[in-house]
């Protein structure tokens, strides 16, 4: 399948790397010993006007790995329900192969050699999707193994916030607390919030 190239590359913007947004819902803080639940990705790319904007996002629910560890606390909190018979959840490495291959499409297409994690506490999501490649032993990981771009840094320096819904709110956006930890919506707001820093660096805010 050939793939159109866009008529802004990325390659040439962030060191040949391609920022991918990607948020996590978890069983726990853990990354080795809490199940991952749920995971979303969205690749930045210019438009037609050569400013970043969100692609598309791909997501999927996650089946926790075989002992895994859930804190109930952290089911509060996302809302996700394990055991729903409508989640359409995958087992590790068929989500990491539902993510994996469109960001792969998105790196070669914009002519860069990998993608660069973009997350609000991005050590927190590189960290779980670390562990669950490693886990399955996943050989075509595009994300680099620990760089990252993360919103907090860059919220904080634009706006005084880093919290991520003050963050978005400061930034002139809407923020819906009733959508919020799912990995969809947080993908979203992250992903508008990062283009909106960058695309206005230089400029008034």
């Amino acid at each position: 399948m050939s793939i159109t190239p866009p008529k802004f590359p990325l390659n040439d913007r962030f060191r040949g790397f391609l920022p991918v947004v990607v948020d996590v819902e978890t069983g726990g803080f853990d990354c080795i010993r809490h199940a991952l639940l749920e995971i979303a990705a969205a690749p930045i790319e210019f438009d037609e006007n050569g400013q970043l904007a969100v692609g598309q996002i791909h997501s999927t629910h996650v089946i926790p790995f075989e002992g895994s560890e859930i804190d109930p606390k952290s089911l509060e909190v996302t809302g996700i329900d394990i055991s729903h018979p409508f989640r359409d959840a995958k087992q590790e490495r068929a989500a990491l192969d539902h993510i994996f291959a469109p960001i792969r499409q998105a790196v070669k297409r914009n002519n860069c050699t990998r993608a660069i994690l973009v997350g609000h506490n991005a050590s927190f999501d590189l960290g779980f999707l670390n562990a669950a490649v490693a886990r399955v032993g996943h050989k075509r990981n595009p994300f680099h193994p620990f760089s990252t771009l993360d919103t907090v840094t860059l919220a904080a320096m634009a706006y005084g916030q880093t919290v991520l819904s003050k963050a978005v709110m400061a930034a002139g956006m809407t923020w819906n607390n009733g959508d919020a930890h799912s990995a969809v919506y947080d993908t979203e707001r992250t992903a508008q919030l990062f283009c909106k820093i960058v695309n206005g660096w230089g400029k008034t805010l």
